[in-house]
Formats: structure tokens, sequence, C-alpha cells
């Protein structure tokens, strides 16, 4: 079994967190643990009709922030890679300095030192130049991938769903999943 580690995080995108548990758990061979923290909770009820309990329903093992000793806190926690969606400047910040205060912070500093794929859905316009500085020096450590969730025209959506649809199934990629709805660009 593939198991991706999924953090959540207080930045606007909870919709993507849930359409991204949802793809994890669609596709034959994978699992997912997911690390929620409180203000990601928070988000939640406000962008969602989702509760708490249904959306840690949709993964296959959670475990609360403070948890720094669990699973995902060691390089021994069998994991295929990390996904952060969305991914708080806050946290972005945290990984970059290697700051491991909880155990969402922990699971992606142990992502890094293993050299497994680090997914970061990053939120927040506009960008400062530390927001910037950040990213860019993360994305060139191998196997990070920053994805900032942004909208697509050329499949033409109806719909804030299939947006969101389209944006969670390439966060997704990275580690293999292939969302069957999803349309890759075919030129013109």
């Amino acid at each position: 079994m593939k198991r991706i580690i999924v953090g959540a995080t207080g930045a606007s995108g909870s919709p993507l967190l849930i359409q991204c548990l949802k793809l994890i758990r669609e596709e034959e061979g994978y699992s997912s643990t997911l690390i929620l923290s409180d203000s990601a909770a928070l988000t939640l009820s406000c962008e969602t009709e989702y509760s708490r309990a249904e959306v840690e329903a949709l993964a296959d093992e959670v475990y609360a922030p403070d948890r720094i000793g669990a699973g995902p806190a060691s390089g021994t926690y069998p994991a295929e890679g990390m996904l952060v969606v969305p991914c708080s400047m806050k946290t972005l910040a945290g990984i970059h300095a290697g700051y491991a205060e909880n155990l969402l912070l922990r699971a992606a500093d142990v992502t890094l030192k293993e050299q497994r794929p680090l997914v970061l859905a990053v939120r927040e316009s506009p960008l400062s130049p530390i927001h910037l500085r950040n990213m860019q020096e993360l994305s060139m450590i191998p196997g990070v991938h920053i994805i900032p969730p942004m909208m697509e025209f050329y499949t033409r959506p109806q719909t804030i769903e299939e947006m969101t649809y389209h944006i969670a199934a390439r966060l997704v990629t990275p580690f293999g999943i292939q969302a069957p709805a999803f349309h890759r660009w075919a030129g013109v």
C-alpha cells in the first residue's frame, strides 16, 4: 500500500484538501495519513459544509499535530511522500527553516531528509518577497513540488467543483495518481 501523508493548514483551500483525500481513497493501492491543524479545522468550517470528523473519515489514518512522536515523525514510517494542502505561508516558512515544532512540520522535515516527494499547495495573494524566497529555495530541493492552486480555463470548466477537481488532480499527480477525469493539455 502506497501511503501519502496529507497535511492541512489554516490557509484557504479546504475544498482542495477534501478532493485530494477523495482522489487518494479512490486510487487502488493508495492510502492517506492526515495531519489536520486546528487552524485547518477552523477554515474548513468557513469554507465547506464538512465537519472535521467528516474530513478525517476520508483519511485512512489521522494524527493531531501535537502528536510529535507519532509514526510520520520518523523516517522509518513507510510513506511515498507528503502533500500539504492547503499550505499556509507560516507552514512554508517552517518547512524552509527546518522548524519542526509539530507533527505536520516534522513530517515535512522527514520527507525532505528521506528525499521523498513533498508537494506544497501554497496559498496566499499577493506574494511577498519573503514568500517567494521561501518557495524558490525549497523548489531547488529535488522532489519538492511547489504547486499553487491556480485556476485553469483550457478545459472550459463549468463549475467550481470542476476547477477544484482539476487542481486536486495536479496535486496528487507527483505521487503517481492519475485522476480519471483529469484533462491534460492536448495542444491546439
